[in-house]
Parts: structure tokens; sequence; C-alpha cells
């Protein structure tokens, strides 16, 4: 027979029902306790009387105090604090004047008047109500906290989703199109062999993309080689019209990155770049040490950008980027978030302390450059995917040595 989950209500999901068990286990409890004590001090049965009277005049200050509680708790700590020391202060003297009528009405009231009576009960109820109160703000201080953890997980669940969304943006789906066109038509052409080293190749760019964590690192070497993925599958589109250089120093290829940061920038220079020119244009990707910071170029032999010109960006001044350096606007339709996007996804994760430069001369070309601080990968990090493994020996191990088979007609 199957056994059905069991899974706990949270005690304090509801609030309101939380609190009327509380009152009713606590001032029970009370009760309970002083009975005991008056029957085991062989008090007359009429005593208990007495202190059930004094638990239910316990029980509704307490709920008048908890009115009064819940619209100091939003206050200021002075104002809290001052007005509930100045309530508890009212709430005791009216307890203590009651049960000491009470026992002066019922005879048990010992030697020395009222007075003495009240002083003396009033010392005992003031310990009664303030433990009630202190339980009271502990509670609820607790509950606020637990709100704000839960509202900061849910802030963070949905930065994640937002970060996830971006990445798989950057997937352009116009180079997913025209690579399964180019799959379609050697697969009609009966070229299988260029057509599975396509598809290799996509399912290795495309397997990269879905096992990094989204915001998250990876090493300026795995970027590097999933950059070749991709080119690898668009110098089959583009032949000997593109072109590739990378210049990536040993220490510089252990630095950490965020993940999928470099390939809109080489997506834009195709686009922008290397498509528009009949010759094409080179991609060149540098990455070296420059003191405490790890510099980033990436650049490319294009027709840039119509007006020339550069842009500069540190931090928040990033916010000064003309528009026609953000969305590269050569003489095509721009969508205007591959650079743009990048800028927000530095300034997410390197506040203040990141270079972002755009420059375009009027001679041509287009150059992107990104300084962050230097951050050294921890050796076997089991967070960090390899790229390298995924890579089929069938394919070429760099795009500027890759072999290309006839090239697939595009629409």
């Amino acid at each position: 027979m199957a056994v059905l989950p069991i899974q706990p209500t949270p005690f304090f999901e509801n609030k309101n029902r939380a609190f009327w068990n509380l009152q009713f286990a606590g001032w029970s409890g009370a009760f309970l306790l002083r009975a005991i004590s008056a029957v085991a001090n062989n008090q007359p049965t009429d005593r208990l009387v007495i202190i059930l009277i004094a638990s239910i005049t316990g029980f509704s200050l307490s709920l008048i105090l908890s009115v009064v509680y819940r619209h100091l708790i939003t206050r200021r700590p002075l104002v809290t604090w001052g007005a509930t020391g100045a309530v508890l202060f009212v709430a005791t003297g009216v307890y203590a004047f009651i049960d000491s009528w009470v026992l002066d009405l019922a005879g048990a009231s010992p030697d020395g008047g009222f007075a003495r009576l009240f002083v003396g009960i009033y010392f005992i109820d003031l310990t009664l109500l303030g433990a009630w109160s202190a339980l009271y703000y502990a509670i609820n201080f607790f509950l606020q906290v637990e709100e704000q953890a839960d509202r900061l997980e849910r802030l963070e669940a949905q930065a994640t989703s937002a970060q996830l969304a971006m990445l798989r943006y950057q997937l352009n789906p116009h180079f997913l199109f025209n690579t399964l066109n180019s799959i379609s038509t050697l697969v009609l052409l009966k070229q299988t062999a260029p057509a599975n080293a396509m598809l290799t190749r996509l399912s290795s760019f495309l397997r990269h993309t879905l096992v990094t964590e989204p915001g998250g690192k990876v090493t300026v070497e795995q970027e590097v080689e999933t950059l070749k993925l991709y080119l690898d599958i668009e110098r089959m589109r583009f032949e000997d019209r593109l072109q590739t250089s990378f210049r990536v120093d040993p220490q510089a290829a252990e630095a950490c990155i965020p993940s999928m940061l470099l390939q809109p920038l080489v997506e834009n220079a195709i686009k922008y770049g290397v498509s528009p020119q009949e010759d094409g244009a080179e991609i060149a990707l540098t990455a070296q040490i420059v003191g405490p910071r790890l510099r980033v170029t990436v650049s490319d032999t294009g027709p840039g950008i119509r007006d020339g010109g550069s842009g500069n960006t540190t931090g928040r001044a990033s916010q000064g980027i003309p528009a026609a350096m953000l969305d590269r606007s050569r003489r095509t339709t721009s969508t205007g978030v591959g650079l743009a996007n990048i800028r927000d996804r530095l300034a997410q994760a390197y506040g203040e302390d990141h270079r972002f430069e755009i420059r375009s001369p009027d001679s041509g070309g287009f150059t992107v450059l990104i300084e962050i601080p230097f951050e050294a990968a921890e050796k076997d990090d089991p967070q960090t995917p390899s790229i390298s493994a995924s890579r089929q020996p069938a394919a070429p191990s760099s795009v500027s040595d890759a072999s290309v088979p006839q090239r697939a007609p595009q629409t």
C-alpha cells in the first residue's frame, strides 16, 4: 500500500491562528502551574477560583497589549521601546489592582492593607506581562526576519532567472536558423561528413550554454574554447571571409570572467564586421594581465561605425555611452542589446571597479576593451565546466586551422 507523503504545515503559516494557539496554551499553562502550586501548598479550594480570575484578567490584558504592540512594532526603536515601557507599566498596574481587589473581597489578603498587597502583587504581574511582551516582540521580530529572508531569496531567484534569460538571449535565433538551415542543405546534398561535424560543434556549443551556471564564472581559456566552437560553426558559413586570431597570455588564461561574456562581442563582430563585406574581416581577441587587472580586447577589421568615435566607461559612467556606440548601427538595423547587455553585466558583477571602452576610428574597424579585477581560478573547481571534453576528435582544435567543407547556401 502506498504511503502518502506527510508535509507538515509551518506553525506560523497562519499568524492569526498561531497567535490564538499560543494565547490559550500560554495562559492555560500559567493557570495550571499556579493551581498545582496552590494544591501542593494545601491552600483552600476557593483559591483556584481566584487563580482562574487572575488568568482570565491576564489573558484579556494581553489581547489589548497585542493590539497596541502591533502598532508600535513598526515605529522607530526609541518610540517603540519607550511607549512599550509606558503601556506595560499601566497594564501591570491594572492587572495588580484587579488581583488585589479580588483577593481583598475573598478575604485572602494578608495583614498590612490593600496598598501593601498591591505592591507585592505588582512585581509578580510585571514579571508575567513582561515575559509575555518579550515573547510577543521576539516572535514578531523573528517572523519579520524570516519574511525578509524569503523576500531576498525570491529576489535572488528572480535575478538568477533574469541572468539565465539574458544568457539564452545572447544565443541569437538568427544564428541558430542559419546553422540549422546549413545542416539541412548539407543533408540534402548528401554531404554527411560536414553535416555531422556541424551538428557536433553546434551540440557542443549548446551543451555549454546549458550546463554553465547563470551568473557563474569560467576561465578565459574555457571562454575561448567556447568561442572556437561558435566560430567553427560560423566558419563553415563564411569560409575564408572569416579570419580569427587569439592571443591569450598563459596567466590571463587562468583568470575568471563571467560566463558567455565574450560570445556576444564576437557575434556582434561577425554580424557587423564580416557579413556586410565581400572580403570579410578578421576578428582578434587579446587577453593579458596588466598589473592587478585582466584586460580583454575584441576587435575586428570591419567598416566600423559610420561616424567613427569612441566611448569610455568606468562603473556608473557607462550610462554616458552614446546609443550609436552601444547598438553599433552600421548599415543595418540593430536590436541594440549586445554591448548594452555586456555593460550591464559588468556593472552588476563588479560595480564601479571595471572598465568598458569601445573604439571605432574613421579609418574603420571596431574594438571593445574590457578591464576587470584579476581573479585566478581555483584548481580542480567542480563548478567550472569543461569545454575541451565536449569537443569531438573529428572537430578541429581551433578555428584558424579548421578544414572548411563545401559552403552550404543560406537563406
